[in-house]
């Protein structure tokens, strides 16, 4: 009994490993693409937290992914991703300076 509870634990942390694997490389992805559509070079993503309560006070678990990103190529700003399950739910990024055009 006991070697069968061990491998069901093992069975769950390997398949709860492997949604964090993938909700990750969605994540990255849906970065990607948020940065090339806003014109902004990203330089970084890392998984930041887990929370249960939204920033609007519903309750739902999610993941917050945090990116680093430069919009005229010599500064630096960090952005964040709500994540709910594998879907880009929030982007919320601080006021940053333009590329100006001449």
């Amino acid at each position: 009994m006991d070697n069968l509870l061990a491998i069901l634990a093992l069975t769950l942390f390997c398949f709860l490993f492997w949604q964090q694997r993938r909700q990750s490389e969605y994540a990255h992805q849906a970065i990607q693409h948020y940065c090339k559509k806003m014109e902004l070079q990203l330089l970084s993503v890392a998984r930041g937290s887990y929370g249960i309560q939204l920033p609007d006070g519903k309750k739902r678990l999610h993941t917050i992914y945090e990116f680093e990103f430069s919009s005229v190529g010599d500064d630096r700003y960090t952005g964040k991703l709500i994540m709910i399950g594998f879907k880009a739910a929030k982007f919320n990024l601080p006021p940053y300076r333009m590329a100006e055009e001449y």
